[in-house]
């Protein structure tokens, strides 16, 4: 008995302290996009809208900076809608596409003809580093040969980098 309450009083005057220790690290990506070139609509045609330098447009250009090769990878999609337009009562039918426009490295070369393209996006597995523009053309087709109301036209171009 007396063994007993021993046994008790010693591991009642054990205490056991725990904490919990938090760990907190910060990653910011090796991978910049920035706008170098913000993109027009020409209107070539009452019932078009284009940013074709040939139609009184300017092709938006990206610039993805790429630190460390084989991580990322750019995903561009081109609009198929407005952010802003006058009220529009017809359908509006939509295409683009996207290419690269220059590099700063010649091992980039592979990446227009590597492109995996869907719906209206387009990636590229980002495989060097460096720097890449890329070109995303818009165009807007407005009803059956029916002129686009004045106004103002507005729409968004997405770019993300993308940790693979």
């Amino acid at each position: 008995m007396k063994f007993i309450s021993a046994m008790i009083v010693a591991m009642v005057s054990v205490s056991v302290f725990a904490e919990e220790v938090p760990i907190v690290g910060s990653v910011e990506s090796r991978c910049i996009v920035i706008t170098d070139t913000d993109g027009i609509y020409g209107n070539p045609t009452p019932s078009e809208l284009s940013t074709a330098q040939a139609d009184g447009g300017v092709l938006p250009v990206i610039r993805f900076d790429v630190l460390q090769a084989d991580f990322y990878k750019a995903v561009i999609t081109h609009p198929n809608g407005f952010t802003e337009s006058p009220s529009l009562d017809d359908t509006v039918t939509w295409s683009g596409s996207t290419s690269v426009t220059d590099t700063s490295d010649a091992n980039m070369s592979s990446y227009d003809t590597d492109k995996v393209t869907y719906n209206n996006s387009t990636e590229y597995d980002l495989t060097v580093a460096g720097s890449t523009w890329f070109s995303v053309s818009s165009e807007a087709d407005y009803g059956y040969s029916k002129a686009f109301p004045p106004g103002t036209y507005r729409a968004m171009v997405e770019a993300e980098c993308i940790a693979q």
